[in-house]
């Protein structure tokens, strides 16, 4: 087992990490919209969020040697599933392997952001 670490994303901000590479694959933990550099939700849309938090998953994956082609699955959370059509405009920018996913609606995200994202990719 291999822990991914990377100043690209989002520190951790709990006892977890970004990220596991084990048996081929690599695991993200769920990447909320914060700005790496400033530590602050970036947005204020389901849009500008999405962008956010996929790029955060993004940087993790190039950090284990993976990239968005290789998402095998995705588990998206939003915080109202009526953003569902404009968060899926965004998403299909950039998961265009079009992997298996879960998404659904939760009561409540960290910091009160819309979007919350996580990633199981081949990490090769």
């Amino acid at each position: 087992m291999r822990t991914i670490a990377t100043s690209a994303a989002p520190a951790a901000i709990g006892p977890y990490s970004q990220a596991i590479v084990a048996n081929g694959f690599v695991y993200t933990s769920g990447q909320i919209p914060i700005n790496p550099e400033t530590g602050s939700i970036d947005g204020k849309t389901i849009e500008e969020q999405a962008e956010r938090a996929i790029k955060n998953v993004g940087a993790i994956l190039e950090e284990a040697g993976s990239d968005f082609r290789k998402v095998v699955k995705t588990t998206c959370f939003l915080s109202d599933i009526k953003d569902f059509a404009a968060f899926n405009a965004v998403y299909e920018k950039y998961f265009t392997g079009k992997p298996a996913r879960s998404c659904f609606q939760v009561a409540a995200l960290p910091k009160n952001a819309l979007v919350e994202i996580e990633a199981v990719a081949v990490a090769e």
